[in-house]
């Protein structure tokens, strides 16, 4: 296994992205919360969960202002495109992967669900939503209409969570795992460490058995 921290200069800014080089033809991109980094639990534990199936993994790091997050939905996906699309073409472009996953937790689910899901070349990858946000229709029309295999996560605590979108995206072909009493970190609401580590574990059990 190599690890591999590297940076494009794009016009803009330039964007670090570090890659878990295990020589896969198998790769997951991974995209961070606006305040859940990559080694925050959900994505420390992903990256073990990848790495034992043998797969590749890349973190893209980005960081974003608040007038920047506060901009319209649609235009908040194609500014975070700007920085994510030349990684994954990097990337890709070294190599001949034949399987690909996008994993993303809150903001990180914005550009796989408006922009990434609609990609033919990405027709056949898995997408993993951690905590999505389905409170955006954009978010939500585009799960609730895609043809795509994956994984949804959200606890009913979380503001995003809506029992009738939940019935609705159950028909998609997406698992759907609800969580109990946790908020948008899938942390237990009443600080109950035992059981946030329990919703913790079967995340993990789920993602194994998807991928």
């Amino acid at each position: 296994m190599q690890v591999h921290n590297s940076e494009l200069n794009l016009n803009r800014k330039p964007i670090k992205f570090t890659h878990i080089d295990l020589n896969s033809k198998s790769i997951c991109f991974m995209l961070s919360g606006g305040g859940y980094n990559y080694d925050k639990p959900l994505f420390y534990y992903s990256t073990m969960v990848m790495i034992k199936k043998n797969i590749d993994v890349v973190h893209i790091h980005y960081s974003y202002n608040e007038q920047t997050i506060k901009k319209p939905i649609t235009e908040l996906a194609k500014i975070m495109m700007d920085d994510i699309d030349p990684v994954i073409s990097d990337i890709l472009n070294k190599r001949d992967y034949q399987y690909t996953i996008f994993l993303g937790k809150s903001l990180g689910t914005i550009p796989i669900a408006i922009e990434l899901m609609k990609r033919d070349e990405f027709f056949d990858s898995k997408m993993v939503l951690l905590t999505p946000l389905l409170k955006f229709n954009a978010i939500f029309d585009s799960i609730l209409n895609s043809q795509h295999h994956g994984l949804l996560v959200i606890g009913d605590q979380d503001k995003h969570y809506n029992t009738n979108q939940i019935d609705q995206l159950r028909n998609t072909n997406f698992e759907i795992e609800v969580f109990g009493n946790t908020n948008h970190s899938l942390d237990d609401g009443e600080f109950d460490a035992k059981a946030s580590i329990g919703a913790l574990s079967r995340v993990m059990k789920q993602l194994q058995e998807m991928i």
